[in-house]
């Protein structure tokens, strides 16, 4: 099952892309809505081979992930593998300079079950998938809004 979509930033690639891989704001921020989010691996600098261990509450249940970044390519790409309990998710971030001063950035997420009740909890999401996707893209261009905004405002 696969979810995607685009957003057009008024920003520069290179700054947008900067913004998007500031992995020290990012935690912060996912910790701000709860999730407890620590980084695993001993890299200085990022790239591919950089790893978190989360843990969150997803539908009643206390749940646990391991996020690896397995591509980092500046200013165009980083892709991330994901596995929580029986399900694979891979999640690529493509960055295109439209212009000097507009950037889009698409967002694709893949998930893969690789259990039975991976497989219940995809099957269930492939039934709400309209509603589903679109929470996925609201949630994207209000994300592309706070980033561009951010951006604006020289932070």
């Amino acid at each position: 099952m696969e979810f995607s979509t685009r957003e057009d930033i008024e920003a520069p690639n290179d700054r947008v892309f900067a913004a998007v891989s500031d992995f020290n704001a990012i935690e912060r921020q996912v910790m701000r809505r709860g999730v407890e989010v620590r980084r695993i691996d001993d890299m200085t600098a990022p790239g591919p081979g950089m790893a978190w261990h989360a843990r969150f509450r997803f539908r009643g249940k206390s749940r646990e992930a391991e996020v690896t970044m397995t591509e980092y390519d500046p200013p165009q790409a980083m892709v991330f593998q994901t596995i929580s309990g029986g399900l694979e998710t891979r999640t690529e971030l493509e960055f295109v300079a439209l212009s000097r001063s507009r950037t889009r950035i698409t967002m694709s997420v893949h998930l893969q079950p690789k259990t039975l009740s991976a497989r219940l909890l995809v099957q269930s999401m492939k039934l709400a998938r309209g509603n589903i996707n679109k929470r996925f893209r609201v949630r994207m261009a209000d994300y592309a809004k706070d980033l561009e905004a951010r951006l604006k405002a020289g932070g």
